[in-house]
């Protein structure tokens, strides 16, 4: 990956570790079952449980957990292992980044699990059934889960840490596993400095496998071997967007919020920013399209979004902002001032922040674009110590996911206090917040219908967040050594490196000769 330097730290629950940044911990720690991210109305494949069941409204899950699973150091995955690693995530809510309501956990006979909740699940299935386990026996020691390094992990995978540095890791395959043994002996993770050493690095056959933005993608990396160098970049009904952060004056005010919503040149951002890889936003929803299509509040169907300098002008001097000759001032008086943050090296980003720069100017608003590492500005957007960033959403089976990551109150957090589950932007709104509790427990479509079009109705009006494109789940990858790799013939799941799916991927691959 693209991510620079990376510190010792192969913690699975936490978003900075190494092993989330590079999508190692997927090859060591393994989920209960192995959903499609691209195909999530699947049933999802068996993995450390063998079976499971919703009952009572989505309110209570029993898993039969897999026997003869057997731990990197040789001891047993028991049922006790799964039970403690969702009592963790209770007790710990810095890992329970996803804010599972958990309500009893318990282990049912010899190998099964149940866990209850006082609310249906049917929105966090996915997230429930995905969830990794960790042995029990070496976390029950740890002091400060939350901010262990975990720096020889122990997992059930096929593959355990051989050695780190800040650049590259290792991995091995061990001689025990319960499924058959991956053909990929080893793999090895380079953290490249930036998009430009990275998409070098395809082109050459250094690396075999990433998750970058290149521009001219053909000319760069297909035309160099065009027989082997492949790319598949499938889409989800997640977004790539402007995060604001409401939580500080004055992108406190929609008036603002919609006045940036309405001189983001997203034309300007596909082309120059995404080389016309990442799909367009045009619906002022946010939802992608034409996935999104059968989800549409009739409202805005057929709405487009378009950049109008004088109604973006307008929408400030009515909500009280006022003009000092090219400069804007907000209500107190003061030139409105934003920074713009992304990671250095993230080239895609960057040049869309510096797109976004130069419309905020049109409305006479300052902007800065600052570079930082990727540790350093996830700390700083987990935190709420930021202007504006562009960042993704979670992506899910509807647009739900979408909005919950970006207007949750349930994962409201106060500045300074890690919002790592989503709501970056600490959007603070009850109707939003009971729209998504309506669509959660809903028991039949047309309820869920009318919650989702209260939330899009929210999502125009106040702008929590700038939509900029569509969130693809992709990878560029070489079949010259290996082949297997998902594709649009053979979508068993979405190709990127950092998802849970790799694991899938990689027991996939088979030597091409």
């Amino acid at each position: 990956m693209p991510n620079g330097p990376q510190t010792n730290n192969s913690n699975p629950f936490l978003g900075t570790s190494a092993g989330a940044s590079l999508g190692y911990r997927y090859m060591i720690y393994e989920p209960l079952v192995m959903m499609n991210g691209i195909r999530p109305s699947e049933k999802g494949q068996p993995w450390l449980a063998t079976a499971w069941e919703w009952t009572d409204n989505f309110k209570k899950l029993t898993f039969t957990i897999r026997d003869k699973v057997t731990w990197s150091d040789g001891k047993p995955l028991t049922a006790d292992d799964v039970a403690y690693t969702f009592d963790l995530m209770k007790k710990t809510q810095a890992l329970n980044v996803n804010a599972i309501p958990f309500k009893g956990i318990s282990v049912k006979g010899t190998n099964q699990v149940e866990l209850t909740f006082d609310a249906s699940q049917f929105v966090n299935q996915t997230k429930i059934l995905n969830q990794f386990v960790i042995p029990k026996h070496i976390w029950s020691t740890v002091k400060d889960p939350s901010t262990w390094t975990d720096e020889n992990p122990v997992g059930s995978g096929p593959y355990t840490l051989k050695s780190f540095t800040s650049g590259a890791v290792t991995l091995t395959r061990r001689s025990s596993y319960w499924k058959d043994l991956p053909k990929v002996s080893e793999l090895r993770y380079t953290s490249y400095n930036d998009n430009s050493a990275q998409t070098t690095a395809l082109a050459n056959g250094a690396s075999e496998w990433s998750f970058v933005f290149m521009p001219n993608y053909k000319q760069l990396f297909i035309n160099k071997d065009a027989a082997h160098n492949k790319l598949w970049f499938p889409s989800g009904l997640g977004i790539h967007g402007l995060w604001l952060n409401t939580a500080r004056k004055p992108l406190d005010n929609p008036a603002l919020r919609r006045a940036i919503n309405l001189v983001v040149d997203r034309q300007a951002i596909f082309i120059q920013a995404e080389s016309t890889l990442y799909p367009e936003i045009e619906n002022p929803t946010g939802i992608p399209l034409p996935a999104g299509d059968p989800y549409l509040a009739p409202d805005y169907k057929g709405a487009k979004l378009a950049v109008d300098v004088d109604k973006a002008k307008k929408e400030l001097t009515d909500g009280g902002f006022s003009y000092d000759g090219d400069t804007l001032k907000d209500p107190s008086g003061k030139p409105v001032k934003i920074t713009l943050a992304d990671p250095s090296g993230w080239s895609d980003y960057l040049t869309g922040l510096s797109i976004i720069k130069d419309g905020l100017k049109k409305i006479g608003i300052s902007a800065e674009v600052r570079t930082q590492t990727v540790d350093a500005w996830t700390s700083d957007v987990n935190n709420g110590n930021f202007d504006a960033v562009l960042h993704w959403t979670n992506s899910g089976a509807t647009p739900y996911d979408m909005y919950e990551n970006i207007m949750d109150g349930a994962l409201l957090q106060p500045v300074g206090k890690a919002a790592a589950g989503g709501n970056f932007g600490r959007f603070k709104s009850d109707d939003a917040t009971n729209a998504l509790k309506q669509y959660a427990n809903a028991s039949d479509d047309a309820t869920r219908t009318d919650a989702l079009n209260k939330l899009q109705k929210i999502m125009v009006d106040q702008v929590p967040m700038v939509p900029t494109s569509a969130a693809p789940i992709g990878a560029e990858y070489s079949t010259k050594h290996w082949t297997g790799w998902p594709d649009e013939s053979n979508p068993y799941g979405p190709p990127q490196p950092t998802q849970p799916n790799s694991l899938d991927v990689v027991l996939h691959l088979q030597p091409s000769s």
